[in-house]
């Protein structure tokens, strides 16, 4: 039987000729993928039902696992469970600053390699493995392959972080229709332009405290247009930093001492602060004692983390040149907003009505999937325009080590500016061009980004030639650099591969893996979507039985009908596609003489009271 597909007149019929995007929330603690269905945002759950995925990944002798399923080993095997990566994303070694740390690193100075029981692996590749698995829960739900995902990256993100999450998502096999700065996600989950008065402005304030970043953004909103006009943060502040302070006073307060690397007492210590959200005191089990975690000892604690973000939203504000009573409204972003001393202090400091209506959890990939399906072409000439900001200046190195700044921080995105130099010597026929990223004045207190040499220039006096340096942004936040000699044409060009841990040979070398291991994930997809069509099918005749069974089969043709029933469900657990697909053929007879009775019931039902003749047409 055919089955006709109805849908509004000009109107695209869902899920059919619709291109599936979807949003993805990196999230240092845990990470959310949501896709536009039917007009709604739906997020994926795992096979446990949470839609709130760990970011961890354990590396084990027995393979590698993600999520949920790697939160056993937290406790068991912490210095081969990778948890909070996003804090390591675009770092070396040099960078880290983070006490506490219970992993292995390869002696690199140039990158993070953490030593696992199953090999060396970067951030990059962590991070990767996280994408996959939210790609492969999406996709096995909604029976479709992705079509292009917006993930979402804290605003403060400088170019090396962005570049290793745009590598890790095409590392994943995930094509990037953009990276969104987080808190400009939760102003399009609010639709808060939508809220604007003709001719009025609207100046709205999102405070995103996570895991493991801390965010601020001011936004204005005028006729539809997101303008991002400054942003701040603290790429190191987080709820991680909340556990660490409560782990070290129920460590002191059990007469002992806070060791690192302790993850079984960091989660004592989240689990009593997600208490105190809801209740005035948190009671701890700790070496066999009893230990009671007030809420004011509690708001101490955090008072100084707490305070850092504040000092952090008035150097914002300034920046977007307002005043802090000119902002309309302000929206919480991150779990860590959940805490009643952060909603406290943000209601004193802003005036203005604080929002958290949408579960500050999902709220950023809902807002990115709802950009998506934007960007995807699902919902033409819908949605808003987002105006995005360079988190910190880029500029190139002149004489003297200066930093000399070419594209200022909070400059609207996309972005092109030049700026043109000169040699300083008579005679001399090339130029280094060092690209750094900083707010300081010397390029030592800069980031390094990339360097590159413009060669080809005719010998003059110093100060003769005339070279132009051109630095362009793209929506995403990415840096490429141009350098052309103006009197000869000589010209050269980079895109900024920031050394962030992976070389282009090595990132080239783990898609070769990828593409060799092609057929075997082929394969892997083959087989889950038979078992999810297997389930579908057990299901189905279990409802049917239910309703039909007694009245339509005999005893022993249901028994015979159930068995199979099990038996499917048993290969579905650990057969081949093969032996799948015989067993789905193998029930569809069995039960085809049940199917066949059940729809000369239902005839019969219907035709019950009626003439022939009432049902003739001419």
């Amino acid at each position: 039987m055919s089955l006709l597909q109805i849908s509004e007149p000009g109107q695209s019929p869902e899920p059919h000729q619709q291109r599936v995007a979807v949003g993805i929330d990196l999230g240092t603690s845990n990470s959310v993928i949501c896709a536009i269905r039917f007009g709604t945002p739906k997020t994926f759950a795992d096979p446990s039902g949470g839609d709130l995925v760990p970011s961890l990944v354990h590396y084990g002798e027995d393979g590698v696992k993600v999520g949920r399923d790697a939160l056993p080993y937290l406790i068991e095997d912490p210095a081969n469970t990778i948890l909070s990566v996003k804090r390591y994303m675009g770092k070396n070694l040099a960078d880290l600053k983070n006490a506490g740390s219970p992993y292995r690193f390869a002696a690199d100075t140039r990158s993070i390699r953490f030593v696992t029981r199953a090999g060396e692996a970067t951030p990059l590749e962590v991070s990767s493995r996280i994408l996959q698995y939210l790609a492969d829960l999406a996709s096995l739900q909604l029976q479709a392959d992705i079509d292009g995902a917006v993930i979402t990256v804290p605003a403060y993100f400088d170019d090396a972080q962005r570049q290793a999450t745009k590598d890790a998502a095409q590392l994943a096999g995930i094509k990037v229709l953009r990276l969104l700065n987080e808190p400009t996600a939760a102003a399009v989950a609010y639709g808060l332009d939508n809220q604007v008065v003709e001719g009025e402005d609207r100046l709205i304030a999102v405070y995103d405290l996570g895991g493991g970043t801390f965010d601020i953004s001011i936004l204005r909103l005028h006729r539809g247009v997101f303008e991002v006009l400054a942003t701040g943060g603290d790429s190191a502040l987080g709820g991680d930093d909340l556990d660490l302070a409560v782990a070290r006073w129920l460590a002191a307060a059990s007469g002992g001492e806070f060791l690192d690397g302790d993850r079984r007492l960091l989660m004592l210590a989240r689990s009593a602060k997600e208490s105190l959200a809801s209740s005035d005191s948190a009671d701890v089990e700790l070496n066999g004692q009893k230990i009671v975690l007030d809420l004011a000892t509690f708001n101490t604690l955090a008072a100084p983390f707490i305070e850092r973000t504040i000092r952090v939203c008035k150097r914002t504000i300034r920046d977007a040149d307002i005043s802090v009573e000119s902002i309309d409204a302000v929206v919480l972003v991150g779990g860590s907003t959940r805490t009643r001393a952060v909603r406290d202090a943000v209601a004193t400091f802003f005036v203005a009505p604080v929002k958290a209506d949408i579960d500050p959890d999902r709220v950023v990939a809902i807002g990115a999937a709802l950009q998506a399906d934007v960007l995807i072409g699902n919902r033409t000439g819908q949605g808003s325009l987002l105006l995005d900001v360079v988190p910190l200046s880029l500029g190139i190195e002149t004489m003297g080590g200066l930093s000399e700044k070419i594209i200022h921080r909070n400059t609207t995105i996309p972005v092109a500016r030049a700026q043109e130099f000169t040699t300083y010597k008579d005679g001399q026929t090339a130029i280094r061009i060092h690209v750094v990223q900083g707010e300081r004045e010397l390029v030592s207190d800069c980031r390094s980004l990339a360097e590159f040499t413009l060669t080809g220039i005719p010998p003059m006096v110093a100060g003769a030639a005339r070279v132009r340096v051109e630095l362009q942004v793209d929506a995403d936040g990415l840096l490429s650099v141009s350098a052309v000699e103006e009197t000869t044409g000589t010209r050269t060009a980079v895109e900024v591969r920031p050394s962030y841990g992976l070389g282009q040979d090595e990132i080239a070398g783990m898609l070769r893996d990828a593409f060799e291991n092609a057929a075997s994930d082929l394969s892997e997809r083959s087989l889950r979507e038979h078992r999810v069509e297997a389930e579908a099918l057990a299901l189905a005749i279990e409802a049917a039985l239910l309703a039909d069974g007694d009245q339509l089969l005999e005893a022993a043709e249901r028994q015979l009908i159930d068995q199979a029933v099990v038996e499917l469900r048993r290969i579905a657990k650990s057969g081949s596609v093969r032996e799948l697909q015989c067993e789905v053929e193998h029930v569809g007879k069995l039960s085809e003489a049940f199917a066949s009775r059940r729809m000369d019931k239902s005839v019969r039902e219907a035709l019950a009271g009626h003439r022939v003749d009432e049902f003739q047409t001419e």
